[in-house]
């Protein structure tokens, strides 16, 4: 056993948004293969929790995807 892995883990290529209830600070990471999987999940969890799209994963960078802003 040796000691764990400082460097963070790299995500997978995919659209991520956070959902997080409107009383705590912190959500999880929600990753989805396709635009339209996207936004039916924004769909899906916009009615209880709180979304922050946070972009698009492609090659180890993240990139805002503009025309997607939901507001809480």
């Amino acid at each position: 056993m040796g000691r764990p892995s400082t460097k963070p883990k790299d995500l997978r290529d995919g659209y991520y948004i956070e959902v997080k209830s409107k009383t705590q600070k912190s959500g999880i990471k929600i990753r989805r293969d396709t635009r339209s999987q996207l936004l039916m999940a924004i769909d899906e969890y916009k009615e209880n929790k709180e979304v922050i799209v946070l972009g698009k994963q492609e090659n180890g960078k993240m990139k805002e995807i503009p025309e997607l802003k939901v507001k809480p």
